[in-house]
Formats: C-alpha cells, sequence, structure tokens
C-alpha cells in the first residue's frame, strides 16, 4: 500500500474522510466532507504529522518556517515540524497567529518564530475548496517580514474551481505565484474506493458526478 492508500485509509478510520449528503462552506452539496478536526489524540496528530512531513520531502521543498494559520492550521504546523525533524532529520522553524492582535507582553501577531526579510515560509492547511485561508493567510505573512512563501501543503486537493474556472490550486499559483501540494486528491480518494483499499462504492456514482460538475 502507497502512503497516500494509507493516508486515506488513516482519514477514513479517523472520521475525517466521511462520504454521505455534506453542505459544503461554500453551499455546493457534496457527497464527501473532509474535516481534520476529527483529528482528537496524541497518535492520530503524529501519524498526521509523519504524512505531511513525507509530503514535503517526497516534493523537495526547501525552506525555513512552516506557518499554520490559526485555528486548524496550529496543530499541523507543529506536528509536521516534529515529524520532519524525528523521520527526516530536517529542522525547521514554525509559528503561526492570532486571531486578535496581542497589545501586551510580547505582543504582535505572529507566535513562535519571529519571521524575517527573505525569511522561506511554507504554508501548511487541511483542504483547500476556495482558496479562502491561502488569501487571509498572504497578508499576514506579509505585514510581518517581507518573507518569500515558497509554497503551500494540504492533506487534500478537492480539484474544485475556486473562485473562477479554475481550481482554487491554480489560483494560488496564478494570483500569487505559490505552487500548492497535496498529500491526495481527489481523484486519489476515489481510487482507493475502487480498488478497495476503503469501503464506499455506494458513493462512487454521486463522487464522480460531483467531480463532473465542480472538478477542473
Amino acid at each position: 500500500m502507497t502512503y497516500k492508500e494509507e493516508f486515506i485509509k488513516f482519514m477514513v478510520e479517523s472520521k475525517v474522510l466521511k462520504f454521505g449528503d455534506f453542505t459544503l462552506k461554500s453551499g455546493r452539496k457534496a457527497p464527501y466532507f473532509v474535516n481534520t478536526g476529527s483529528y482528537v489524540t496524541g497518535a492520530q496528530l503524529a501519524k498526521l504529522g509523519e504524512y505531511y512531513a513525507e509530503c514535503i520531502v517526497e516534493n523537495g521543498l526547501k525552506f525555513d518556517t512552516l506557518f499554520g494559520p490559526a485555528y486548524k492550521g496550529i496543530p499541523l504546523a507543529v506536528a509536521a515540524a516534529a515529524a520532519l525533524f524525528n523521520n527526516h532529520g530536517i529542522n525547521v522553524n514554525y509559528c503561526f497567529n492570532r486571531k486578535e492582535e496581542k497589545d501586551h507582553g510580547e505582543g504582535g501577531v505572529i507566535v513562535g518564530k519571529q519571521l524575517c526579510d527573505k525569511e522561506k515560509v511554507v504554508i501548511i492547511e487541511d483542504v483547500m475548496t476556495s482558496g479562502k485561508a491561502l488569501r487571509e493567510s498572504v497578508p499576514i505573512l506579509k505585514a510581518a517580514a517581507d518573507v518569500e512563501i515558497t509554497g503551500m501543503i494540504i492533506s487534500v486537493d478537492r480539484m474544485e474551481r475556486g473562485q473562477s474556472e479554475l481550481s482554487a490550486v491554480a489560483e494560488a499559483k496564478r494570483d500569487f505565484g505559490i505552487d500548492v501540494y497535496s498529500i491526495v486528491t481527489i481523484n486519489d480518494i476515489i481510487k482507493a474506493i475502487e480498488d478497495g483499499v476503503v469501503e464506499g462504492k455506494e458513493y462512487l456514482s454521486a463522487m464522480l458526478e460531483y467531480r463532473k460538475t465542480y472538478g477542473v
């Protein structure tokens, strides 16, 4: 089993990837849903960090700091940074943002590594549907320092249209020059169902129809 297949099975077993009838934040009706808020144990978080680290290493990303957008990106940045060191001997910084700027103590919006000009940063998130998290993160990072955002890592690329006829991933490249890398795509999930890696064949036709309607 490939690490991508293992990750899909891990998501299903963790009740993070569910099949059924869901209404997304975008208003779209979808036959599947990914909610990384359903990772609730230390073991799950440690394993999740390993998958993110594997994706980072596989794609050869070079960077100094992992940035996790509040709130779901915070544990992802911590887990991935730890896994990069423990499994690959790669020591990187991590940071995240506050939702409201702190006006006492050290102050500021960024917690963790304080960013510097020319610092290479990779953003880490859960799922990209519309690209909202990226659009919110770029100005936060640029306000902190003149950083170079060298990529974004997500767990699942839904491969759906964003705010145009392009996918949210393609829009990220067009609008910000940022490459987005995913551990798996919806096509990987569909194939895993077809190959019996996970159950859910009763949802295949709905998933394929959803891809036909909203996919790119």
